[in-house]
């Protein structure tokens, strides 16, 4: 009798502990805030200048505006996970994910000490002069 008092003990003790374990949100896996954040180690503005390629379609148009590209910076500080937050169009989209994807390396965002992927916007300037 005390054996299953005991063995019912145990697997309701189990029970609970493994549906409070299941219940806590893992940490997340990309962060958007963190103690250091990701850093350019060269001018970015520069980078973008020499290295946008502006669309012949957009320049046809006229087409001018700013497009919001969102990526990752890798625990390496490689970039990833391109995207577009806000668009404008006309092939500037694709030229936008295309100068982010090409970026050099970043310095590495930092939790605790520890580099982490963290995601980030970059706004891409089309004007045309």
């Amino acid at each position: 009798m005390k054996f299953l008092t005991m063995l019912t003990f145990l697997i309701i003790s189990v029970s609970s502990y493994a549906q409070q374990a299941a219940t806590q949100p893992p940490p997340p896996s990309i962060y958007q805030f963190v103690d250091q954040m990701p850093r350019c180690p060269y001018d970015i503005n520069t980078y973008m200048a020499e290295h946008l390629k502006y669309p012949k379609n957009a320049k046809k148009k006229g087409t001018q505006g700013r497009v919001i590209t969102r990526f990752v910076v890798n625990e390496d500080g490689s970039i990833s996970d391109v995207k577009i937050a806000r668009g404008i169009g006309d092939g500037c989209d694709e030229a936008a994910t295309e100068l982010i994807k090409n970026m050099p390396a970043w310095k590495a965002g930092k939790l605790d000490g520890k580099a982490v992927k963290v995601m980030l916007d970059q706004p891409v300037q089309f004007r045309l002069e």
